[in-house]
C-alpha cells in the first residue's frame, strides 16, 4: 500500500478536522497508508471536537508505520503552545511551513509516495516572515522546480493557471508566449498524469471576448495565439484563445478535457461554483506527488465541528491514484 503523508496545515483552522474526518472513512484504507504530519495534541483536540472513535498513534518516520482501522498514525511536529483557534499568527505560520518541509524531504527521498496538504493560510505565512504567496510557490522553491502551475481536477472540469498568486493588476504584464506555451505543455502532461492520452486543451484569453481581435486588448495576439500554434506544432491538441465567459460550459459538457487560464479568478470562479466540496488542487511540474483540497482555511467555521472533509477525502484518492 502506497505510503501518502499529509500535513496538518493552519492549526487555527479546518484542516486538522477534515483530516480526522476523511481518515475516519474505511474507504481511505482500500487506497493507501495515511501519515500526518504535524502537532499530535492539536489531532487529538480535533479527534475529541468530532467525537470520532479514534486514537492518535505518533511515528518517527514512515517506516515504523502499522496501518489499522480506527488508528491515526502522526508524526508529531510539536508546538510549544497551544494555536489561535480560528485565527492566523505568526506561531502557526512557523508551525505549517516546518510540516510542509519534513513531508518534502519525506517525498525526495522515496520514503513516501506522495503528499497531501492541509490548507494554510498565506497571512499566517506573512506574520511568520515567509515571503512565498502560497503552497505552490512553497513547494516549487523547496523541490528547486522551475516549471510549475496549479491544476484543479474534478469530473467534469479541470483547469490549469498562468498566473497565479498575483495581484491581477500585474496580471496582463505577465502574460506572455513563453508563459502561456509553458502551461499548455503542464496542462497535457497533467492531463496525461491523470489518464487523458491525447487531451483536448483550450486556452481562455485574458480580456473580455478574447480580445475581439485587438478592440479589448491585444494579449491574445501578442502572446497567447503564438503560443496556441507553437504548441499545435508540437502535437498538442490545442486551441483557442476563446473568450473566457462561454468556454468552461464547453469544457464541462465534453467539449475540452482541459482549460489554461490567464489568472486565478478566471478559472477558479467557474470551478469552484461547481466543485467546492469535491474538488482536488494538484501542483503540476513537480519531482514529487502532491495534492490538495480546492478549498481554504475557513476561519469562520474552524473548530466547531462544521467543516466537509470531501475535498480533503478526494484529494488523498486522487494522490493515491497519480502514485
Amino acid at each position: 500500500m502506497k505510503k501518502i503523508t499529509i500535513t496538518m496545515g493552519e492549526p487555527g483552522g479546518i484542516g486538522p478536522e477534515v483530516i480526522v474526518k476523511a481518515l475516519y472513512c474505511s474507504e481511505i484504507r482500500n487506497y493507501c497508508n495515511p501519515i500526518v504530519i504535524g502537532d499530535a495534541r492539536t489531532i487529538k483536540k480535533a479527534v475529541n471536537l468530532t467525537r470520532l472513535p479514534l486514537k492518535v498513534r505518533l511515528i518517527s518516520n514512515p517506516s515504523e508505520s502499522k496501518p489499522a482501522a480506527g488508528i491515526i498514525e502522526v508524526i508529531d511536529i510539536k508546538s510549544a503552545k497551544p494555536f489561535k483557534k480560528g485565527a492566523p499568527s505568526a506561531q502557526a505560520g512557523r508551525a505549517l511551513v516546518s510540516y510542509i518541509k519534513k513531508a518534502v524531504e519525506l517525498a525526495q527521498k522515496k520514503q513516501v509516495d506522495a503528499i497531501v496538504t492541509a490548507p494554510i493560510s498565506k497571512e499566517s505565512l506573512k506574520l511568520a516572515g515567509y515571503s512565498w504567496p502560497g503552497h505552490t510557490e512553497m513547494l516549487g522553491e523547496l523541490t528547486r522546480t522551475k516549471d510549475f502551475a496549479m491544476m484543479f481536477v474534478s469530473e467534469r472540469l479541470k483547469v490549469v493557471l498562468a498566473t497565479i498568486h498575483v495581484p491581477l493588476k500585474d496580471v496582463p504584464n505577465l502574460i506572455n508566449e513563453k508563459l502561456v506555451l509553458k502551461t499548455i505543455m503542464l496542462a497535457k502532461k497533467g492531463a496525461r498524469m491523470l489518464g487523458i492520452k491525447k487531451p483536448k486543451i483550450a486556452v481562455a484569453g485574458l480580456n473580455p471576448h478574447a480580445g475581439e481581435a485587438g478592440i479589448m486588448g491585444d494579449e491574445e495576439i501578442k502572446s497567447i495565439m503564438p503560443a496556441v500554434e507553437k504548441a499545435k506544432k508540437k502535437g498538442v491538441l490545442a486551441s483557442g484563445p476563446f473568450p473566457a465567459d462561454a468556454l468552461f460550459n464547453k469544457a464541462y459538457n465534453g467539449g475540452f478535457d482541459i482549460v489554461v487560464c490567464m489568472y486565478h479568478d478566471q478559472g477558479l470562479a467557474p470551478f469552484k461554483m461547481l466543485y467546492f466540496d469535491t474538488g482536488v488542487n494538484m501542483t503540476v511540474g513537480l519531482p514529487i506527488i502532491r495534492t490538495s483540497p480546492d478549498h481554504g482555511t475557513a476561519f469562520d467555521i474552524a473548530w466547531k465541528n462544521k467543516a466537509n472533509p470531501t475535498s480533503m477525502l478526494e484529494a488523498i484518492k486522487l494522490a493515491a491514484r497519480l502514485t
